[in-house]
């Protein structure tokens, strides 16, 4: 059973004026059968902690820590976290122009499973997880998101999810221009990710409309680079009639 475990995390960004600190202090633990969801306004710093988490060179973590499983996040290359079972649903995936979404998702499931599958059973498990998806075969052999719309791009980061079966998923504004219909079947996948209880997921978003198809036990507000309240469910519902005012105005200075 696999735990993420993020201590007193403080992260920077170089800017022209010198490095901004952008994370002040995140303390969070995620486990295998929880999802959490990460909610706040524009800029507060949640794509940065998944950045972050994920390895991205952009941002220096200037102090605290983040283990999977006891083991130093932080020690480990971009696709050592990969293969450690650490997963990123990106808010904006990149286009990767002439490789086809079946030879990417063949080897990215290699390099996570130490060998490559077995042709036959392959397609075998790769049509079934498209079509679960909604996605029309012929998806497969496209280039990685070039000319996608916005509901493919989501799609195919939740089909890298189902195949590549991580310990740890952090969906960054997965639902970000998505139609309901789409929404929903994005949803879904995820919700079937989570079904038998042996992973663990951190959703971050803005909106709660998401969360009325995906269930967190545990909600958390983030402003200014913190965690700034800590509920559960109900704490959504309270964003959704009272918006994030509240909660900035009490972690805002005096």
């Amino acid at each position: 059973m696999s735990t993420l475990e993020i201590k007193d995390l403080h992260a920077s960004v170089e800017t022209e004026s010198g490095p901004r600190e952008i994370l002040q202090g995140v303390t969070l633990t995620v486990k295998a059968g929880e999802t959490h969801a990460v909610m706040g306004p524009n800029g507060s710093g949640k794509s940065t902690l998944a950045y972050v988490i994920a390895g991205h060179p952009k941002y220096t973590v200037t102090s605290g820590s983040i283990t999977l499983d006891g083991n130093d996040v932080l020690d480990m290359s971009v696709d050592e976290r990969a293969r450690a079972g650490l997963f990123l649903a990106m808010q904006y995936p990149v286009e990767v122009p002439g490789v086809s979404v079946s030879n990417f998702l063949r080897t990215s499931v290699t390099a996570v499973r130490g060998e490559a599958p077995k042709l036959r059973l392959w397609v075998k498990e790769m049509k079934a997880a498209m079509e679960a998806l909604s996605i029309d075969p012929s998806f497969a052999e496209r280039s990685v998101n070039e000319g996608f719309s916005g509901g493919e791009k989501k799609r195919h980061e939740i089909l890298q999810l189902e195949l590549l079966k991580p310990k740890i998923a952090v969906l960054d504004e997965t639902d970000s221009g998505l139609d309901v219909d789409a929404l929903k079947i994005v949803a879904e996948g995820v919700n079937r990710f989570q079904a038998d209880g042996t992973t663990g997921t951190l959703l971050i978003t803005h909106y709660t409309r998401i969360l009325r198809y995906i269930h967190p036990q545990f909600v958390h507000v983030f402003f200014d680079g913190r965690i700034v309240e800590s509920g559960g469910p109900e704490l959504a519902t309270q964003l959704e009639d009272e918006g994030y005012e509240r909660f900035i105005k009490a972690a805002s200075p005096a």
